[in-house]
C-alpha cells in the first residue's frame, strides 16, 4: 500500500511538472497574475522540484526527505495560487477553497509518508 500511495503522490507532482514545461508561458502569466515574485526562476525551480522529487518518491529514493520537500512546496504553492481568502464570495472563491483544502490533504499525505518512512542510517 505504501508503494501505491508513494506512486500516486509522486505522479501528482510529475504530471504537473511536465505540463508546466509544455505550457511554460501560460504558467508565467498565471503566476504573475497571482503576484508571485521572480516568476521565471521560481517556475523553473518548481518544475525541477516536482519532477525530481516526484520521481524520487515513486522510486522510493530518499523518500522521507522528498516527501517533506514536496509538502513544503505544496504549502507555498497553495498560499500563493489558491488564495481564496482574498476573493469575493462566488464560484471562483469556492473553487480556490476546494483546491486549497485538497492541497492541504495532499500535504498531509506527504507528511504521513515522511513520518512512517524509516530514516536510513548513514
Amino acid at each position: 500500500m505504501l508503494l501505491v500511495g508513494r506512486t500516486l503522490l509522486g505522479l501528482y507532482f510529475i504530471v504537473p511538472g511536465i505540463t508546466k514545461i509544455t505550457g511554460f508561458e501560460g504558467m508565467v502569466q498565471y503566476m504573475s497574475a497571482h503576484g508571485v515574485p521572480f516568476v521565471q526562476p521560481l517556475l523553473i525551480f518548481t518544475i525541477i522540484l516536482q519532477l525530481a522529487c516526484g520521481a524520487s518518491l515513486v522510486a522510493g529514493r530518499r523518500t522521507q526527505l522528498m516527501a517533506f520537500v514536496l509538502a513544503g512546496l505544496t504549502l507555498v504553492i497553495s498560499l500563493y495560487m489558491h488564495d481564496f481568502w482574498s476573493m469575493e464570495e462566488g464560484l471562483q472563491r469556492a473553487h480556490e477553497m476546494q483546491n486549497f483544502i485538497k492541497n492541504m490533504a495532499i500535504m498531509a499525505g506527504l507528511l504521513y509518508v515522511a513520518g512512517v518512512t524509516p530514516a536510513r542510517k548513514a
